[in-house]
């Protein structure tokens, strides 16, 4: 269940968003990666303005966790039409109109068909408050069929690419929650430039290719198997997503684990950053600091955390995620 934040919680929290200031911390330390192709450098956070982002309860709550982001130097914003039929990105888009030069600027787009895609960009660049992003993706690729209604002649692929040329967008890609291969498909056969997938300790990703669920966990086939080496492969700029499984991995018993461990792991992996909701104040300090720390997890290591993980959670985890649309 998402966490609402009440005001007098928000009150209490807003002390901290002067912490980053009072310790003197400099955004240009923040750690950052090269996103693939692109050349760009991104920190390696990124908050996602998904479920989580909108637990906040007041616009003033959103604000200064977004604000408190950007201090630390996590000015990588990750938001889309689909989070709350645009309420993300008015509450992005009225913290960045002064600030817009400072953030790498991301959202997304569910449509299929192009017209509709064109006029859900629109409305997102109003929105948001600004003439250009920096990348947008196609939302949450579902599988084959899907995949043929992305890439038609009148689909939303071609008006990404068109959206690129005039330079609205600067950067295209597309993300998945469920199905590595047709993720991969997309890759291989498609000019994007990044591309943003569920990486986690749990193998999260469907088997089939189709769509539809393989119900056998001892099938180990996932994002991190199937679509990151076909992205590793084109040098595109590589997203990692549901890190922590939406939560679903987190805690103390059998099958779960520390955060700090899940963001170490996905950190661990080729990818140039990972996509954090974040629905408290002291957890977005918590993750810059974990992140400002980070170490390569040892491979023998990912692969026992891995194996422990995906073992106890892949199936249900897969089940969770077949038409889930947020980041």
């Amino acid at each position: 269940m998402v966490e609402r934040i009440s005001r007098r919680e928000f009150l209490e929290q807003t002390s901290l968003v002067g912490a980053a200031a009072v310790l003197g911390t400099d955004p240009k330390d923040f750690p950052r990666r090269v996103l693939g192709r692109t050349g760009v450098r991104v920190p390696v956070l990124a908050m996602g303005c998904g479920s989580r982002f909108l637990s906040y309860e007041s616009e003033d709550a959103a604000a200064a966790a977004i604000n408190l982001a950007l201090e630390l130097g996590i000015r990588y914003l990750d938001t889309a039409y689909g989070y709350g039929n645009g309420k993300s990105e008015t509450r992005v888009g009225e913290v960045i109109k002064n600030r817009r030069k400072e953030v790498f600027l991301a959202t997304k787009i569910n449509a299929r068909n192009g017209d509709d895609a064109q006029r859900i960009l629109e409305g997102s660049l109003k929105r948001l408050q600004t003439d250009q992003v920096d990348l947008i993706h196609v939302h949450s690729l579902a599988g084959a069929d899907d995949l043929e209604k992305v890439e038609a002649k009148d689909g939303v692929l071609n008006v990404l690419y068109k959206l690129r040329d005039q330079k609205v967008t600067r950067f295209i890609g597309i993300t998945s929650h469920t199905d590595p291969a047709a993720l991969k498909t997309a890759i291989e056969r498609h000019d994007v430039d990044c591309v943003q997938m569920a990486l986690n300790a749990a193998l999260q990703g469907m088997a089939s290719g189709k769509g539809k669920m393989v119900l056998n966990p001892s099938m180990k086939i996932s994002f991190e198997e199937v679509a990151l080496p076909a992205a590793s492969k084109k040098n595109l700029g590589i997203l990692a997503m549901k890190v922590m499984g939406q939560d679903e991995l987190l805690g103390t018993g059998q099958g779960k684990a520390d955060p700090s461990k899940l963001l170490q792991y996905a950190l661990s992996l080729p990818v140039a950053s990972a996509v954090v909701g974040m629905p408290r104040l002291e957890l977005i300090h918590q993750n810059a600091s974990w992140v400002k720390d980070f170490k390569p997890m040892p491979e023998s290591e990912m692969k026992s955390f891995s194996r422990r993980l995906a073992d106890a959670n892949k199936l249900a985890l897969d089940r969770r995620f077949e038409h889930h649309l947020d980041s």
